[in-house]
């Protein structure tokens, strides 16, 4: 399985990697200013949307007041550091008033990773989109190698995979009688997306070759045949049904975070009062998974239009609890109480609606969290689980949950799966310091400061993830580094405090909670 500390981001001849946090140019280093690699990192790894001033603001400089002209200077050194600039824009496009977009073919690198290059295809009309809700057909994998007497492999494959996605209660999967009709090779999808009226195809194939089976699947957009993800795996013929249980694990945990955000991509093509109840949910959603003030605001608008087209969606409800308990985790507002309180009304709302969704669970135990009830937390976080065993940032939240309890190796280990099922998550910074956390509790300082130093660097990373690099780097020995990183969380708040931070992590009493109170302190909070 892809290690997710492997990604990086391609284009051309650079490659940019969080985890080293580095600049490449045909495998040699870059030298690039550190705040300028962030900025690359946040517009690269975001190559689908316009990066708003306010959002490099808060991500970059953790929200403080900074002029029009250090944000184009800044731009333009990136541009430069890219062999760029400011006439031919050939990476980095400025949308003039509003931000910047990051314009390559961006190729998202791990281990085995299968080419991502979309095919052009004609227009044709829109398929059904089943009232804004998106929807799927799992084609038969094909089958290569001369291997026909284990054909029953590709088969399976694709059943396994229909029945763990009709498990995604916002996804409307296409049952096996109608799609095992389209077995011949190269098959369009286009044609299947007409035929079947669905948005996206899942198809890939199976090679045998002597003990070896590899299999690749990818994801496409239907109305362009454009691939929008894809991935391979190789193991041994032995291993096919333990193979076969990752492959669908992994493929649900990446469709949860690809096609949600190509709904939104699609969504902000139209003029969002505009928008369905589904769709606006989506555009809220990939706001809302920015973790900034205005963003959260702006999710929380996109939420409400949802419920307006729709009062009976639980989704949408259940995403306005979302953007409750961010408020109320990151303090956006001064009534901590109000927001706390509704995070909890809305989750139940959101389970009255839908009570097999796995994300109204999830919402209800982040809202348990927020009132210090972990292990009710905790309750509510397995439900979730049980409901999309693949659910990664329902793993995440239990892992952090576990943490807060006190239990730092199923803290670890959960937090380890959801890194290995979603490593392209937009949380992914928030399980990187989940295990810096348990590794804390464990008293393995120097390994607690390297992941805590990496979810810090990470495109997203709130104060809450910078006081814990500070935390975890102070314990370390690290003095300069925890200075830098309780810096960083003060530009983002100037009156963060100990009982913030503790407020948001609620640690159960324990040595864990003793040593981070202890660290706190030397750090002068």
């Amino acid at each position: 399985m892809p290690s997710p500390d492997a990604v990086t981001y391609r284009f051309e001849d650079f490659e940019l990697d969080p985890a080293r946090f580095e600049l490449r140019r045909d495998g040699v280093g870059v030298a690039v200013e550190p705040q300028v690699l962030s900025l690359l990192l946040l517009i690269a790894s975001n190559p689908d949307r316009l990066i708003s001033k306010d959002e490099i603001v808060e991500k970059i400089w953790n929200g403080r007041f900074i002029s029009d002209s250090a944000i184009a200077a800044r731009i333009k050194s990136a541009r430069q550091a890219l062999g760029d600039d400011g006439k031919q824009q050939r990476l980095v496009r400025t949308i003039h008033g509003r931000g910047v977009r990051f314009v390559g073919q961006v190729e998202f690198v791990r281990p085995h990773a299968a080419p991502r290059t979309p095919e052009p295809g004609a227009e044709k009309p829109r398929p059904d989109r089943r009232e804004g809700r998106p929807s799927i057909a799992v084609l038969p994998f094909r089958l290569g190698g001369g291997g026909t007497a284990h054909g029953f492999v590709a088969d399976a494959l694709a059943d396994e995979l229909i029945a763990d996605l009709a498990r995604l209660r916002w996804l409307f999967v296409i049952a096996r009688g109608s799609t095992f009709r389209f077995r011949s090779p190269g098959v369009d999808c286009r044609a299947v997306g007409t035929a079947l009226g669905v948005r996206y195809c899942l198809t890939g194939s199976v090679t045998l070759t002597g003990d070896a089976i590899t299999v690749a699947v990818e994801l496409v957009e239907t109305e362009t045949a454009g691939v929008i993800w894809a991935e391979s795996y190789t193991d041994t013929f032995g291993r096919v049904r333990e193979l076969l249980h990752e492959i669908a694990a992994n493929v649900v945990a990446a469709l949860e975070v690809r096609i949600p955000l190509n709904e939104a991509r699609e969504a902000r093509t139209h003029p969002l009062g505009e928008l369905d109840a589904w769709s606006a949910y989506h555009v809220g959603l990939e706001h809302a998974l920015r973790f900034n003030r205005t963003d959260n605001q702006l999710a929380t608008r996109m939420f409400e239009q949802a419920v307006q087209r729709d009062p009976e969606f639980a989704r949408a409800y259940a995403g306005l609890s979302f953007a409750s308990f961010q408020n109320a985790f990151l303090n956006y507002v001064p009534d901590r109480a109000t927001q706390v309180e509704a995070a909890r009304t809305l989750a139940e709302k959101a389970l009255q609606r839908d009570p097999l969704d796995p994300f109204c669970h999830f919402n209800m135990g982040r809202s348990m969290w927020l009132h210090g009830d972990l292990q009710d937390c905790l309750s509510w976080l397995d439900r979730a689980t049980a409901l999309s065993p693949n659910y990664a940032q329902g793993i995440y939240s239990r892992a952090i949950a576990s943490t807060l309890c006190g239990n730092a190796d199923a803290g670890e280990h959960d937090a380890r799966l959801a890194l290995e099922l979603s490593p392209l998550d937009p949380m992914r910074y928030a399980m990187l310091a989940t295990m810096a956390l348990t590794h804390i509790a464990r008293g393995n300082h120097e390994e607690a400061a390297g992941l805590a130093d990496r979810a810090a660097r990470s495109p997203g990373a709130h104060k809450h993830i910078a006081l814990t690099a500070a935390i975890a780097t102070s314990l370390a020995g690290r003095a300069e580094d925890a200075a830098r990183w309780l810096g960083a969380a003060r530009q983002s708040d100037p009156h963060l405090s100990a009982r913030d931070y503790l407020t948001a992590f609620p640690f159960a009493p324990s040595a864990a909670r003793e040593t981070i109170e202890r660290s706190l302190a030397g750090l002068g909070l």
